[in-house]
């Protein structure tokens, strides 16, 4: 698969590596040739430096490893190249206190989709930190990463889908894109969790045999 990377930071070196490994052809895209050059050297596997549109142009897929708010400035911009592409957003708008930044609005990935309509966007990947994402596998108790997502294009999702699996990690489907605020808030609340409680944001839900209740 030809993947486009728009971004140079953590993110966009967490998976791009993974996906490299598993045989993808990857394009890396920045605003500074120089970090996008230093990411594909140090990714390997012959992913190339590009600039931002070139990457997007070259992509079946682009992940969009941008800031909230970046994202959409940077897929309006490049509306035409991203025309009847896969764009995978992994960001979190998530501000201070731990509150949404998208509080009473669009998610973020619906804001991608409504700056570049001819996409086909696919949220994933943000629940997590980006060093999560780095191991080999994220694997934990024996069970691999369950990463949700969601999109409304069923050719869009089987592509993610095969992405989520190269990093090691099963896909669990999330629903339409409509849902994608959830995830978010999911991240928002997570992060609370972790960074401002101490707590085990895991330790918050039953196992699956007990999610109806005990007698179910």
């Amino acid at each position: 698969m030809r993947i486009g990377v728009l971004g140079t930071g953590n993110m966009a070196d967490a998976l791009a590596t993974h996906w490299v490994r598993a045989g993808h052809e990857v394009t890396i895209g920045g605003r500074d040739p120089h970090k996008a050059e230093r990411l594909a050297t140090r990714v390997g596997g012959g992913a190339k430096p590009a600039g931002l549109r070139a990457a997007a142009e070259s992509g079946q897929v682009v992940l969009a490893a941008l800031p909230f708010g970046a994202g959409v400035d940077v897929a309006r911009d490049l509306r035409a190249a991203l025309e009847g592409k896969v764009l995978l957003d992994c960001s979190n708008p998530v501000g201070p206190g731990f509150g949404l930044l998208t509080e009473g609005g669009p998610s973020a990935a619906q804001r991608l989709a409504a700056a570049a309509p001819g996409a086909h966007v696919v949220k994933a990947f943000n629940l997590c930190h980006e060093d999560v994402w780095r191991m080999r596998p994220p694997v934990f108790d024996g069970r691999p990463l369950a990463v949700p997502v969601c999109g409304d294009d069923e050719t869009a999702l089987v592509r993610v889908r095969e992405l989520v699996r190269d990093v090691g990690c099963e896909p669990v489907a999330g629903g339409g894109l409509g849902r994608s605020g959830l995830l978010e808030a999911t991240a928002a609340l997570f992060i609370s969790l972790w960074v401002g409680e101490g707590a085990d944001a895991q330790a918050i839900a039953p196992p699956l045999a007990y999610a109806a209740g005990p007698d179910h």
